[in-house]
């Protein structure tokens, strides 16, 4: 694996801070064959660069399920580890239908339903929405595993697999994100 040129993400007046983002690549298949020593040291060097760009929470989610030997689709565990200053939560989570059911079945009672609640129960522990979500493989298809992460958040493609994700492919997807305006949405006024 190359050596990590970590690099930090320009904040300024005209762009938005980049705060969550949201990694999807792989299957849960690809995600349960990596070793406990392979995860830890992924979600070191992915937490670091975030650390150092100011990002405060990056979620890493499967592309789609995939299967195991077994024809099923494999079992891998939550995780939430501090990584400096940036919570790295591993959402094994790969239908992003089921997700968004489970948060709706979550919410309390009394509790009003609006982006807002919906939101809060789907990015937990996350105080935010994801800012950016990098998606590894071609732009000719979005993931199964997103579906409300793209009201409002950048989409930014890199080719490269699962296996081969580390830092350095991670700050170009930061640098394509610094030098965006966002519109959420919106049109340009120009």
């Amino acid at each position: 694996m190359p050596t990590p040129s970590h690099r930090t993400v320009v904040h300024d007046s005209d762009h938005a801070v980049l705060r969550h983002v949201l990694v999807v690549g792989g299957t849960l298949a690809e995600w349960a064959n990596r070793s406990d020593d392979a995860w830890l040291e992924l979600i070191d060097d992915l937490g670091v660069l975030c650390s150092e760009s100011a990002v405060r929470w990056l979620t890493l989610r499967p592309y789609e399920s995939g299967v195991d030997d077994c024809g099923a689709p494999p079992h891998v565990e939550r995780r939430e580890i501090q990584v400096a200053g940036c919570q790295v939560i591993v959402d094994a989570s790969a239908d992003g239908r089921e997700r968004f059911a489970d948060a709706m079945a979550r919410l309390d009672s009394s509790t009003e339903v609006n982006e807002a609640a919906v939101a809060a129960m789907l990015y937990e522990p996350a105080d935010s929405e994801p800012d950016l979500v990098v998606i590894l493989g071609p732009s000719t298809q979005l993931p199964p595993s997103l579906v409300w992460e793209l009201a409002y958040a950048e989409l930014t493609f890199i080719n490269v697999a699962w296996a081969d994700l580390h830092s350095d492919a991670l700050a170009v997807a930061f640098d394509e994100f610094a030098v965006r305006r966002r519109r959420f949405g919106g049109l340009d006024d120009e």
